[in-house]
């Protein structure tokens, strides 16, 4: 597949697992690019991204909760 199709957000193409993933981590950082924005919001399906989120979020809590449970 030509990488030029599949970063065009007009291409139709719904986002696949790991641009979903990169997406969120990406949000969540607050360094999303516009081109990526504009893709997920064209193409991508909102409860995806939702659910993503809230993984995301639950993952990075335990995560910091791991770190804190470690040290102390």
């Amino acid at each position: 597949m030509n990488q030029q199709v599949a970063d065009d957000p007009d291409s139709g193409e719904a986002p696949n697992a790991l641009e979903v993933a990169l997406s969120v981590m990406a949000a969540a950082l607050g360094v999303q690019s516009s081109k990526n924005r504009e893709r997920d919001f064209t193409r991508g399906n909102p409860i995806i991204f939702i659910l993503a989120g809230f993984i995301f979020t639950l993952l990075f809590v335990l995560t910091i909760l791991g770190v804190v449970y470690l040290v102390l």
